[in-house]
């Protein structure tokens, strides 16, 4: 049965994500996109908690979450293999001063593998990081069409992480990620004469071809402070990093279909980039930090709250820039938990649901027009157990706000659907008998 639900599950986000770009968000044509990775399921539905560890859930924020105790449940001999993949689909209300649009992106999310050795554990996967996907217009005093800029693609991470259990209540571990993706952009100019559109139009394409691989490391601390209560806390670093980018520039005459805004090009030259020292360029990918503690019940409740700094004022795009928009360090603070009725339950499956809420404050890194660009979002969501194990399906949901209609500017209404699958199994077991 489980094994259907993956193929299902796999199947239809994938067919989604073939068909339309990961984020429909205006604010996605600055820098390297929006960022699409905030956490698994999971974390995103106790508003974006992610330092919280355990033994069922792979963590791809924290790298200290591949290792752990052995479980008493396996004769204290091992941990259970873990599974995850998920994937979301997003609506948005863009709203101005005088109009509103609605849009939606539907996209997979992540898949990886968390596996325990002794006190190690490694884990390894692959996630959409960034997306960019954008459709703008803007128009002259008289109203016609000024000028229409299009974007997509964005920057993947593949990784693989290795954890330590240093004693039973610290663990260490580091991920290892290589990034890599592209990024087409384009500005269409439209021209006209007397109220009247010329034949031609101009426009320049440009296409920046990324890759480059960073670190992040990662601790988790857990202690019993009372016979019931345990005190849980975690952080994760992730040094600044450079990213290559290829580019290429093109500058064509293009007719526009007026009914189908098709674009036909008439001709095409090639900038040339290399005399500009713009040919290869580098990224910074900027450093991160994040702190995060809680207290809880094992198995029956957590509640806890985490801050995030994120250097994003050393983040430049020298292919790609906006006079109006500046780069600013971004933070995040989030508050969330869990709650469990009975996760051992024989008699009631809904007693051993997992109910998750929480809410996040962001301040996302990017100024426009001398507006900083912030974010609000409530959460909540379930685990549904299925299978063995304590394997569950994880279902959330988001709603929030991004943006502000001032200064001419975007205000994005979100709302969020995530769904994943949490599998756990065991693989490597000692015979008892020969």
């Amino acid at each position: 049965m489980i094994k259907k639900l993956v193929i299902v599950f796999i199947t239809v986000f994938a067919f989604q994500a073939q068909s339309q770009n990961g984020t429909a968000s205006p604010y996605s044509f600055y820098g390297i996109g929006s960022l699409k990775f905030k956490g698994t399921v999971e974390n995103r539905s106790m508003g974006g908690l992610s330092f919280f560890t355990d033994s069922i859930h792979v963590n791809l924020r924290n790298p200290a979450g591949y290792a752990g105790n052995n479980l008493k449940m396996f004769n204290n001999e091992s941990r259970p293999i873990k599974f995850t993949v998920g994937g979301s689909s997003s609506n948005l209300t863009l709203k101005t001063d005088n109009e509103s649009q609605k849009t939606n992106a539907t996209t997979f999310d992540y898949l990886a593998l968390s596996v325990p050795i002794g006190k190690f554990g490694f884990g390894f996967g692959l996630l959409p990081y960034t997306s960019v996907g954008y459709k703008l217009e803007s128009r002259n005093d008289e109203g016609n069409l000024d000028n229409r800029y299009k974007g997509e693609g964005g920057l993947n991470k593949a990784f693989i992480g290795l954890g330590y259990q240093i004693t039973p209540s610290l663990g260490v571990g580091v991920d290892a990620s290589y990034n890599f993706g592209n990024i087409q952009n384009s500005a269409l100019e439209f021209a006209y004469v007397n109220g009247e559109p010329l034949q031609y139009f101009s426009k320049e394409s440009n296409r920046s071809n990324l890759s480059g691989v960073n670190l992040n490391f990662g601790l988790s601390y857990k202690t019993m402070v009372t016979d019931k209560l345990q005190l849980t806390s975690g952080l994760t670093y992730m040094p600044k990093s450079n990213i290559k980018s290829e580019n290429e520039r093109f500058f064509s005459s293009v007719v526009v279909n007026v009914v189908t805004e098709q674009e036909i090009l008439i001709n095409t030259i090639q900038a040339d980039l290399e005399s500009q020292n713009l040919k290869k360029t580098d990224l910074t990918l900027p450093s991160k930090f994040s702190f995060g503690a809680g207290i809880g019940q094992p198995q029956k409740w957590f509640a806890g709250a985490e801050y995030t700094f994120q250097k994003t004022s050393e983040f430049e795009n020298p292919i790609f820039t906006a006079s109006n928009a500046e780069f600013i360090d971004a933070s995040t603070i989030a508050l969330g938990g869990f709650y469990i009725p009975n996760y051992n339950s024989f008699s009631s499956y809904w007693e051993r649901i997992v109910y998750r809420a929480g809410v996040n404050f962001e301040n996302t890194g990017l100024k426009i027009n001398n507006e900083t660009i912030n974010e609000f979002g409530i959460s909540f969501g379930v685990g549904l157990p299925v299978g063995n194990l304590f394997s569950n399906a994880n279902i959330g949901f988001e709603f929030g706000k991004r943006g502000t209609t001032k200064a001419n500017l975007i205000e994005e209404n979100f709302m969020n659907l995530q769904i994943s699958l949490s599998l756990n199994d065991r693989w490597f077991q000692k015979r008892k008998y020969n």
